[in-house]
C-alpha cells in the first residue's frame, strides 16, 4: 500500500496514480462479444457448451428444480437462515419506505393537472456472482426490492461448482425471497442468456447484479437490447479518517474490501503520515489471520493512503475518484458529508463499519463502482421500474393552453398538432 502526499503531488497527479485497476487484457471485449453472439444464435446449446468450458462441468439441464432447493436448506445452519432472514426484514423495511408509487398532483394551471406514477417493469433478471465465493445476500439486495416493485416475471442467474451445484446458501435466500426461476448460468453467458433467451431462460427487459469484468463488459454491450443496473465491477472503499479515528477498526474495515478480489481497492485519506503507517501496519498484520489472505496481498498492493492537508483536498479528491463505499471517520462526520457529492454508499462514524451495509443495515450493497457514483445510484425498489406521466385536462383547462399550443405547432410546422386543438368544442 503506497502511501501519498499532497506536498509533494498535484491532486491531479494523485488522482492519476489511484485510477482504478482495470485488466490489461486487450481481449475482453472481443471475447465477450463471441460468447454474447454464440448465446444469441446457439442458444441452449451454447450455453452448455460454454458451461464447460469455462465452469469445466458437464451439465444435463440448466434450470434448478425443485429437490435441489429443498436440499439446500439440509445444508444450510439455523444461524444462517435466521440471519439471511434478519437481514432480509431490514432490506424490506428500507427499500419499502423509499419507494413512490404516485409523485404529487402538480395544477400547472387551472385545469391543468398532471402526475407521474410508478409501473414495475415485468420481466427482470438476477445476477448473483459466484466463482471465488458465494453471495446469497447479493440475492437479497437484488430480489427483495424487485418484489417490492411489483415485477411479475423474475429470474436468477448463478454459477455452478465442480459438481454442477448451485451454493445451497444462495437457493435459500432466493427461496424465502419468493424467486423460483433460477438457472445454473454464470459469467457473460449468463448476460446473454437473460438479454436475448433461449429455449430455457426466458427473455427478460432489465438485467441487474454485479461480475467480475466479463460479466460487467457482457452488460454494457447488451445494453440497448436490454436495460441494465449500472456498471458495477470492482470493489472498492475510500475512508476519510482523522488522527482520533482508531486504527485497528479502519484497517478491518479497509481490508475487508480487498478480499473480494485481486482488483479490488481500498484508499485511505488522513491528514498524519504516522496514523497512515499503523493503518497500513494494522493492514498487515490482520492480513496473516484471513482466510483469503492470497487474494488480499494483492488487492493491498494496489491500493494508497493519501496525505492531504485540509478536509477540503479530502472532499476534492473523494468527489473526482466517486467511491463505491466511502467511510468518514472524523471528529464531525455529517459537516464532512455535506462536501461530498460523488458517492454509492457513505457509512459516518467509528461504529458504521461497512460490512453492515453490505448484509444488513436494509440499505442496498449493488452500488456504481469506478467512477460510475458520479451519474448512477445505488440499487432500490424505483431501478426495478419506471415512473409514467399522467395528465387529466378539463375543458377550462384547454381552453387556457390553446392559443399557447397553437403558436408553438404552428412556428413549428405541424399543423396535424394545431388541428387536433381548434378541432375541440370550447363553447
Amino acid at each position: 500500500m503506497e502511501i501519498l502526499n499532497t506536498k509533494n503531488l498535484s491532486v491531479e497527479k494523485i488522482l492519476s496514480r489511484i485510477k482504478r485497476v482495470q485488466s490489461k487484457k486487450q481481449d475482453v471485449e472481443t471475447s465477450v462479444k463471441n460468447i454474447l453472439m454464440s448465446v444469441k444464435t446457439g442458444r441452449d446449446k451454447a450455453v452448455f457448451k460454454l458451461t464447460e468450458k469455462f465452469d469445466e462441468v458437464k451439465l444435463t439441464s440448466l434450470k434448478v428444480d425443485v429437490r435441489e432447493i429443498t436440499d439446500a436448506y439440509s445444508q444450510v445452519s439455523p444461524a444462517l437462515l435466521r440471519a439471511l432472514k434478519r437481514a432480509k426484514r431490514n432490506i424490506v423495511k428500507f427499500h419499502k419506505a423509499n419507494l413512490i408509487k404516485k409523485g404529487p398532483v402538480v395544477e400547472t394551471e387551472k385545469g391543468v393537472k398532471s402526475w407521474r406514477e410508478f409501473r414495475p417493469i415485468e420481466k427482470v433478471g438476477l445476477y448473483v456472482p459466484g466463482g471465488k465465493a458465494a453471495y446469497p445476500s447479493t440475492v437479497l439486495m437484488l430480489a427483495v426490492p424487485a418484489k417490492i416493485a411489483g415485477c411479475e416475471k423474475v429470474i436468477i442467474c448463478t454459477p455452478v461448482d465442480k459438481f454442477g451445484k448451485c451454493n445451497p446458501a444462495v437457493l435459500v435466500a432466493a427461496d424465502i425471497c419468493g424467486v423460483s426461476n433460477v438457472y445454473k448460468i454464470g459469467g457473460a453467458q449468463a448476460i446473454a442468456a437473460m438479454a436475448y433467451g433461449t429455449e430455457t431462460v426466458p427473455r427478460v427487459y432489465k438485467i441487474f447484479g454485479p461480475g467480475n469484468q466479463y460479466v460487467t463488459t457482457a452488460k454494457m454491450l447488451v445494453y440497448g437490447e436490454v436495460d441494465i443496473d449500472m456498471p458495477a465491477g470492482p470493489s472498492e472503499v475510500l475512508i476519510i479518517a482523522d488522527k482520533d479515528a482508531n486504527p485497528r477498526w479502519i484497517a478491518a474495515d479497509a481490508l475487508s474490501q480487498l478480499e473480494h478480489g485481486e482488483d479490488s481497492q481500498s484508499i485511505l485519506i488522513t491528514f498524519s503520515e504516522d496514523f497512515a503507517r499503523k493503518v497500513i501496519e494494522e493492514m498487515k498484520s490482520q492480513i496473516r489471520e484471513l482466510s483469503r489472505k492470497n487474494i488480499i496481498a494483492e488487492s493491498f498492493g494496489k491500493s494508497f493512503a493519501i496525505i492531504v492537508d485540509s478536509e477540503e483536498q479530502a472532499c476534492e479528491i473523494t468527489n473526482e475518484y466517486a467511491p463505491e463505499h466511502l467511510e468518514i471517520i472524523t471528529k464531525n462526520p455529517r459537516k464532512t458529508l455535506k462536501k461530498i457529492n460523488n458517492a454509492g454508499s457513505v457509512f459516518l462514524g467509528e461504529y458504521s463499519s461497512e460490512p453492515l451495509g453490505d448484509y444488513a443495515s436494509g440499505a442496498n450493497h449493488t452500488l456504481p463502482t469506478s467512477g460510475y457514483a458520479k451519474m448512477f445510484n445505488p440499487l432500490s425498489a424505483e431501478s426495478f421500474g419506471k415512473m409514467m406521466q399522467v395528465q387529466k385536462i378539463s375543458k377550462a383547462g384547454i381552453k387556457r393552453l390553446k392559443k399557447t399550443v397553437e403558436i408553438i405547432a404552428e412556428s413549428e410546422g405541424l399543423t396535424a398538432h394545431k388541428k387536433a386543438i381548434t378541432i375541440r368544442d370550447y363553447d
